[in-house]
C-alpha cells in the first residue's frame, strides 16, 4: 500500500444510528477513539455529499467508513482505494432518496478536483436498513475487525521512519 506523505489523518465514521446496520460506520470511527490525537481527527457524519466534501476539504489522507448494499454477504468487508480507482457507487445509496451520499460525494469531489490524495474507503456490508432496529448479528461481528484493519492501516501509515546513523549496523 502506497501511504501520502502527510503525517495527519482524517477518519470519518458515517451511518446513521437509529436504522440497523447503517450504523456500523458509527461504530467502528468510536472504537477507534483512542487514536484521536494531532496526527488522527476521528468524526461521525450522517454521508450527506455536502457534508463530506466540506469536511475533507483540504485534508491530504482520509479514511472513510460506511454500510454498503450490493446483495453480498451480511458482514461482508469491501476497502477502496478512492485516491487510484472509481468507488462502486452502487454499492454506497444516497443517505435518502432525494439526498446525495457517499458516491456522489466522491463523484462531485473527483470532478472537482477536490479530491483528498489519499481518500480509502471501508465498506461493510450491511442486511438490516429498518428504522429503529439493532445491527444484525453478522455486522456486529465484523464492526471490530475493522475497526482492527483502520488501526494496522494508520499504524503502518505513520509509523515514523528509521533512520540509522553513520556507522549503523541495522537494515
Amino acid at each position: 500500500m502506497a501511504y501520502p506523505a502527510q503525517d495527519r489523518l482524517l477518519l470519518i465514521g458515517v451511518g446513521q444510528e437509529w436504522r440497523g446496520d447503517d450504523a456500523a460506520g458509527l461504530l467502528v470511527a468510536r472504537s477507534l477513539l483512542d487514536l484521536a490525537g494531532p496526527r488522527v481527527t476521528i468524526l461521525e457524519q450522517s454521508g450527506r455529499a455536502p457534508d463530506l466534501l466540506s469536511t475533507w476539504q483540504g485534508a491530504e489522507a482520509v479514511i472513510l467508513v460506511d454500510a454498503v448494499r450490493s446483495g453480498g454477504r451480511p458482514g461482508e468487508i469491501h476497502r477502496f482505494p478512492v485516491h487510484r480507482e472509481p468507488l462502486p457507487a452502487e454499492l454506497f445509496p444516497s443517505v435518502s432518496s432525494h439526498g446525495w451520499g457517499v458516491a456522489q460525494a466522491v463523484a462531485l469531489g473527483r470532478t472537482l478536483g477536490q479530491l483528498p490524495s489519499f481518500l480509502v474507503i471501508y465498506g461493510i456490508e450491511g442486511h438490516n436498513f429498518g428504522l429503529g432496529r439493532d445491527l444484525s448479528p453478522p455486522v456486529a461481528r465484523t464492526v471490530p475487525e475493522v475497526a482492527r484493519r483502520i488501526r494496522a492501516e494508520i499504524k503502518t501509515c505513520f509509523v515514523p521512519p528509521k533512520y540509522s546513523q553513520v556507522g549503523d549496523d541495522q537494515d
